[in-house]
């Protein structure tokens, strides 16, 4: 599985959320809770664990000349909502 994301934008999300889209990757390689965020642009959320942290992840699904790959936008520590929804499905 191939990852991308906005070197800048990793900066920004880690001071702000406390957590880096390359920590992310994280809850990729493990059980985790999938759904859709938006439909357009089609974006998902996937809520796993990462650093020892329950986090929220938001990507898209990208394309290119080597096949998919999945573009990280932005993540954060799971809410008490989302750690209830994990919880229930996991």
């Amino acid at each position: 599985m191939r990852f991308q994301f906005d070197p800048r934008k990793n900066r920004e999300v880690r001071r702000r959320h406390g957590i880096s889209l390359e920590e992310v990757r994280e809850i990729f390689d493990q059980a985790h809770l999938l759904d859709r965020k938006s439909d357009d642009p089609e974006q998902f959320r996937a809520i796993g664990w990462a650093g020892g942290r329950l986090c929220s992840v938001i990507f898209e699904i990208r394309k290119d000349s080597y096949g998919e790959y999945y573009h990280l936008i932005t993540a954060w520590i799971a809410t008490r909502q989302e750690q209830d929804a994990y919880a229930e499905q996991i």
